[in-house]
C-alpha cells in the first residue's frame, strides 16, 4: 500500500498555483506524473501524492520540474481568484479520472485519424504517380506509332515513285528512237510480213513483243536422265587392301544371318525340353564348346524367342557372334545383356564383366578403340584386381596412343 505524502507546501496568486513536493530520495527517472484540470498525481514508490484541486486549472499550460530532490508544479488557474483550499475531496477523484480517460481516448483517436489520413494521402499519391506513369507510357507508344506510320507512308510513297520512275525508264528504253509513226509503221510491217496480220497503231509495244516471240526457238522437249551408282555395302571408301577382308566379313554375316533367321519348328511341335530356355542355354553352351558356333547361335536365339529376359542368352550369343566375326550383332547382344543386368548388384557382377568385355572386344575388332577402352574400364571398375583385364586395357591404351599395333590386340 503506498504512503501518502503530507509534507508538501503550496502557494498561490490570483492566476497561478505553485506546489512543491519533496521526493524523499527518489530518482527523477522513477517519478510518474499524471495531471488534469482538476487532478494531480505524483507517484515515486512507495510514496504517492494526490491532489483534487479546488478549482480547474489550464492543463495545457501547466508545467512540472523534477530535480534536486523536489518536484515543483506550476498550475495556471482558469478563473483568476484566490482559492480557499488547495484540494477538495468530494467526488472529484472519479471526475478527474474520467476526464483523464477521456483525454487519453481523444488523443488516441486523434492519432488514429492522423495515421489514417497519412495512409490515405500516401495511397492517393501512389495512385496519382501510377496514373501519370501510365499516361506517359501511353503517350510514348502513341508517338512511336505515329512515327512508324509516317515512316511507313513515306517508304510506300518512295517505293511507288521508284516504281513509276522505273516503268517510265523501261518504256523509254523499249520505245525506238526517231519518229513514232515511223517506228510503229516499221513494227507493223515486220509483223505483217511474217504472219499476215497487222496491229493497231496505238499498240506498238505489243507488236514489238510479238515480233520478238516469233523469232525465239521452241523450248527443248522434257526428258529424264538415268543416274546409277555402284552398290557399296560399307560406308568407307573402296580400298584395294581391304577388299578381301570385307568380302569375307560379308560372307560370315550372311551365314550368321541365315542361321539366326532360320525359322525353327512351330512352338507346338517342340518337345518339352526344347520349350525350356535353360535347356536351350545348356545346349548352346555345349555347341559353343564343340566349336559349332552357328548351332549355338540357333539354340540361344530359340531360347530368346521363348524368354527374352534372360541376360545369359544374349551374352553367350554375343560370344558366338565374336567367333563368327559378326561384330555388330555381338555389340547389340552385349548391350541388351547389360540392359537386362540392371540394377547392378554383387550377384550379377561377373555377368556384367563378361558382357562388357565382349562388347569392348567387338569394338576393338572394328577398330573403335576408344569405345572398346570404355567397356574394358567399366569391367575393371567391377573387377579391379583382374590382371588379364588390366593388361588388355593397357594394350588398348597403347594402340590409341600409337605405341602399339592393332595386330597385337
Amino acid at each position: 500500500m503506498p504512503l501518502h505524502v503530507t509534507d508538501f507546501t503550496w502557494t498561490q496568486t490570483e492566476s497561478t498555483v505553485h506546489i512543491k513536493v519533496p521526493l524523499k530520495g527518489a530518482k527523477a527517472g522513477s517519478v510518474d506524473i499524471v495531471s488534469t484540470e482538476e487532478y494531480l498525481k505524483l507517484h515515486f514508490p512507495p510514496f504517492l501524492f494526490e491532489a483534487f484541486l479546488f478549482e480547474p486549472v489550464d492543463d495545457d499550460r501547466s508545467t512540472a520540474k523534477v530535480g534536486n530532490g523536489v518536484a515543483v508544479f506550476t498550475l495556471p488557474k482558469k478563473t483568476a481568484k484566490m482559492w480557499e483550499h488547495l484540494m477538495m475531496t468530494t467526488g472529484i477523484r472519479e471526475r478527474a479520472l474520467l476526464k483523464q480517460q477521456e483525454k487519453l481516448s481523444a488523443e488516441s483517436k486523434q492519432k488514429a485519424e492522423k495515421r489514417q489520413a497519412e495512409r490515405k494521402y500516401a495511397l492517393e499519391t501512389m495512385m496519382k504517380l501510377e496514373t501519370e506513369e501510365k499516361e506517359r507510357i501511353q503517350k510514348m507508344k502513341d508517338a512511336e506509332r505515329e512515327q512508324m506510320t509516317a515512316e511507313l507512308a513515306a517508304w510506300q510513297m518512295k517505293r511507288k515513285q521508284e516504281a513509276e520512275k522505273a516503268q517510265k525508264n523501261q518504256n523509254h528504253q523499249i520505245q525506238p528512237r526517231g519518229s513514232t509513226d515511223t517506228a510503229e509503221h516499221r513494227l507493223m510491217e515486220v509483223q505483217k510480213n511474217k504472219d499476215g496480220e497487222s496491229f493497231p497503231a496505238y499498240h506498238p509495244l505489243s507488236c514489238f513483243i510479238k515480233s520478238i516471240q516469233t523469232r525465239l526457238p521452241p523450248p527443248r522437249p522434257r526428258g529424264n536422265i538415268p543416274v546409277t551408282f555402284t552398290p557399296r555395302v560399307f560406308p568407307t571408301a573402296l580400298r584395294e587392301s581391304l577388299v578381301s577382308e570385307e568380302e569375307e566379313w560379308l560372307k560370315k554375316q550372311a551365314e550368321a544371318r541365315r542361321a539366326v533367321n532360320a525359322e525353327p519348328e512351330e512352338l507346338q511341335d517342340l518337345t518339352e525340353e526344347e520349350r525350356n530356355p535353360d535347356w536351350l542355354k545348356q545346349k548352346g553352351d555345349k555347341c559353343f564348346t564343340n566349336g559349332d558356333y552357328v548351332g549355338a547361335v540357333k539354340a540361344y536365339s530359340l531360347g530368346i524367342r521363348l524368354n527374352g529376359s534372360i541376360p545369359a542368352l544374349y551374352s553367350n550369343r554375343a560370344a558366338c557372334h565374336l567367333k563368327l566375326r559378326n561384330l555388330h550383332k555381338a555389340i547389340e547382344d552385349s548391350s541388351k545383356a547389360l540392359d537386362l543386368l540392371t540394377p547392378a548388384v554383387p550377384a550379377n557382377a561377373a555377368a556384367r564383366v563378361r558382357a562388357s568385355v565382349r562388347r569392348g572386344t567387338a569394338f576393338c575388332q572394328l577398330e573403335l578403340y576408344a569405345e572398346g577402352l570404355q567397356d574394358y574400364e567399366a569391367a575393371l571398375k567391377i573387377d579391379p584386381h583382374n590382371t588379364g583385364l588390366q593388361e588388355d586395357a593397357q594394350m588398348i591404351r597403347s594402340i590409341i596412343q600409337g605405341s602399339g599395333s592393332p595386330s597385337s590386340q
